[in-house]
């Protein structure tokens, strides 16, 4: 299969709007896809590499040659040199891996460069997200979605799903079984904005600590241990600590759902970036020592030959319970949330979450299974806001449903002394679509046309004029933008042309939400974002 398929169908579906269009062109071009070719395919149209990490990143994209003029590139030849760049380590890596994306890149069609550079830098933004694609193989397959969802449930790895669903249909689906030893897809929480608004989706439900670390999913079968994070890497050999305390418990076989964080000397949790720079650190002797990791578990899916994922979450509870006593999650049970008395008494609970350092709290279905890979009304995170008052420095053109409307924000903080600049400027602080209805987005795009001053490609440069309201979950190091700092996760609350730039909140207020200053964290947070 040529690269260029898979090119045309990635932009036709960039292109459409209505979900039912996007999974009918993703089936059409798995439905091309065969043998080796079919897992690859399914991961590029998900928007990823199947290599999950190539080592390469924008760096290596800065000057792209003149593309070719017609297609020649299979999926099996690009395939291989970006599985050939993965592997690359050591002195002169860097310039072998620049090497092998010049060698694509040259080779690749305009169409074709558009695509590499989406999958290489992680930004394909082609609005067909996993849950898009776990339609289109049950589509392109002709089996039942439920059939596809549950494969992909116990078995964890969209690719490979895919691939069974097109060569051996449903029959093939079937044979995907819970194991210890693979990764499966983590279950995810909705958010809501209150402790009695996550009530009324659960019911009785247990109040948990939202812990803000790594999330690692942890499989032991007799001495064997394995740890994997919510992306299914397999980071075992940079957690030593947390393989022999999971070796201590009293079990032979089991997949249990946790957290990891980095401890500090107060006992208080340390910041994500921190935790998150410990795990990607790879001297680990060195790291453990320096910076040691704490486990929390709060599920498990497996204890002692019991596959425990269809069973509701106070029963999962109770085996986990039994399993690891001393590293379970503190809970409080909400038996009636109609009960005044008894949200009063988990409203205390997450205001004592909250007091020792954790993010808030995630309330949890007393009767719900681990529904694996999705978000629903089984967990529900409760987190307060923070927000900030930024100004939109520039805007770039959207995709999708979103074609022809400026989208993505560039956001500023105020730099009245002018560190990074001229004095009453701005300092860029990082980018994000996310939070904008309809409704906003034909608003800023009328309003922001209004105030362009340039536009170079597909960003649209303005007069830092229109003030935003932006919640976030926190501050982080970031070499990528002038002042060093990122926001985590920003999305936009509303447009504030009640309000002057002259109001937006300064870099200095920024720098009043905790910031995490090591370089280490810096060198994790670039690595997780190429």
């Amino acid at each position: 299969m040529l690269l260029a398929d898979i090119a045309a169908a990635s932009e036709a579906v960039a292109a459409a709007s209505a979900r039912r269009d996007k999974i009918a062109l993703l089936a059409a071009c798995l439905r091309q896809a065969s043998g080796t070719d079919a897992p690859v395919v399914a991961a590029w149209l998900s928007g990823r590499t199947f290599q999950r990490r190539t080592g390469l990143g924008w760096a290596s994209l800065r000057s792209a040659p003149p593309p070719a003029v017609s297609p020649s590139l299979t999926v099996q030849m690009v395939d291989a040199s970006l599985a050939r760049a993965s592997l690359l380590t050591g002195p002169g890596s860097s310039g072998e891996r620049q090497q092998i994306v010049l060698e694509l890149m040259t080779a690749a069609t305009a169409p074709e460069q558009r695509l590499l550079t989406g999958l290489i830098s992680g930004e394909l933004r082609q609005g067909a997200a996993a849950g898009l694609i776990v339609d289109a193989v049950a589509k392109a397959a002709a089996v039942p979605l439920a059939s596809v969802r549950r494969a992909l449930a116990v078995h964890g790895d969209l690719p490979d799903v895919a691939a069974a669903a097109l060569e051996g249909g449903e029959a093939a689906l079937s044979a995907f079984q819970l194991s210890v030893g693979r990764a499966l897809a983590p279950m995810l929480a909705a958010p809501a904005p209150e402790l009695d608004a996550a009530l009324a989706k659960t019911g009785p439900a247990g109040v948990e600590w939202k812990l803000d670390g790594v999330r690692v999913q942890i499989h032991r079968q007799g001495d064997e241990v394995a740890v994997f994070t919510r992306t299914l890497d397999d980071i075992t050999a940079r957690v030593p600590e947390v393989v022999r305390v999971v070796r201590e418990l009293d079990v032979g076989q089991a997949i249990l759902d946790g957290e990891v964080i980095a401890a500090t000397a107060s006992g208080r949790p340390a910041p994500f970036q921190v935790t998150s720079a410990r795990v990607a650190r790879r001297d680990v002797e060195k790291a453990s020592a320096a910076t040691p990791l704490s486990l929390t578990l709060f599920d498990a899916l497996h204890v002692d030959g019991d596959d425990l994922i269809d069973r509701p979450g106070s029963g999962r509870r109770t085996r986990l319970e039994a399993a690891a006593p001393s590293l379970v999650v503190p809970r409080h049970v909400v038996e009636d949330p109609s009960e005044a008395e008894d949200v009063s008494r988990a409203q205390a609970f997450a205001a004592d979450a909250l007091a020792r350092g954790h993010e808030g709290v995630v309330v949890k279905s007393l009767e719900a299974a681990y529904t694996m890979g999705r978000r629903g009304a089984g967990w529900v995170k409760v987190k307060p806001r923070i927000t900030l008052d930024l100004v939109v420095l520039a805007a770039e053109w959207g995709h999708g449903r979103r074609t022809g409307k400026l989208s993505n924000l560039h956001l500023g903080a105020r730099d009245p002394d002018g560190e990074y600049g001229p004095p009453g400027g701005f300092v860029m602080l990082g980018k994000t679509f996310k939070g904008l209805t309809d409704q906003m987005l034909a608003w800023q795009t009328e309003r922001l046309q209004a105030l362009a001053e340039r536009e170079a490609k597909w960003v649209v440069h303005v007069r830092p004029e229109l003030v935003v309201e932006i919640a976030f979950d926190g501050v982080q190091r970031s070499p990528r933008y002038p002042a060093g700092l990122a926001l985590r996760f920003a999305r936009v609350l509303a447009h504030r042309p009640d309000k002057s730039a002259a109001e937006a909140d300064t870099i200095t207020t920024v720098r009043g939400h905790h910031v995490v200053d090591d370089e280490a964290a810096a060198e994790a947070e670039e690595t997780e974002q190429v």
